[in-house]
């Protein structure tokens, strides 16, 4: 299964926003309340790149609204970032759980490789519009979803790499009209704001994903 059959060519982002309402290029879409897709300008000189919406954004529409997304927020501010010039996404569009007790809870379920594999069209054809300066993968799924099956964000978390060369088929995430390697782009991956909330000592792991976000912050700088 694939969501390629329901990305339309050559739609501008609104678009590609109201045509993913409707796939149903994997299984996931049927547990789903919606489509979450994602917020911000085409022309952010940052995108982040999440995993999959939580339940807070799987009932209200929007990437990064819940808890993980109230931290995120705050380490933005914190490195200086401005909240208008970031795009984010995620790299799976529907909300993977599983229901547990009397009120049948959502329980977040880590999307599989098939899962990511199904929803990327939708990512590629993102970056297709997109032309950021920093690209910043929040997690593994994500890692996994830009670079390849075999990244490792506890080895290269923090590491500015060059995009969109270094990244995973990096030909399909390469802005139109770009002639190899732009000097002034990057990627980069961290932690996901989630796994920070569910750290054993959350400063440390809140400091650690703060100085992730100070690199990236730094390379739009300079």
């Amino acid at each position: 299964m694939s969501a390629a059959e329901f990305v339309p060519a050559g739609a501008t982002m609104d678009k590609l926003r109201k045509a993913a309402a409707s796939c149903t290029g994997c299984g996931l879409y049927k547990g789903a309340t919606q489509t979450v897709f994602s917020k911000g300008p085409v022309g952010a000189r940052l995108v982040l790149v999440g995993e999959q919406p939580g339940d807070i954004e799987d009932r209200r529409g929007e990437p990064f609204v819940g808890p993980a997304g109230k931290l995120l927020d705050k380490a933005v501010e914190e490195v200086g970032l401005d909240p208008a010039d970031i795009y984010t996404t995620n790299a799976v569009k529907h909300f993977k759980f599983r229901s547990a007790g009397e009120g049948k809870r959502r329980i977040h379920q880590t999307p599989d490789a098939s899962d990511v594999t199904a929803c990327r069209p939708w990512l590629v054809a993102e970056f297709d519009l997109l032309s950021p300066d920093v690209v910043v993968a929040l997690g593994a799924t994500a890692g996994r979803a830009l670079f390849g099956p075999s990244f490792r964000v506890t080895r290269s978390r923090g590491v500015l790499m060059p995009w969109p060369a270094s990244a995973y088929d990096g030909s399909a995430f390469a802005h139109e009209g770009d002639d190899g390697d732009r000097e002034s782009a990057y990627a980069m991956a961290t932690l996901h704001p989630s796994a920070v909330l569910r750290a054993d000592d959350r400063d440390a792991a809140y400091d650690g994903f703060v100085a992730d976000l100070r690199v990236a912050a730094g390379a739009l700088l300079g």
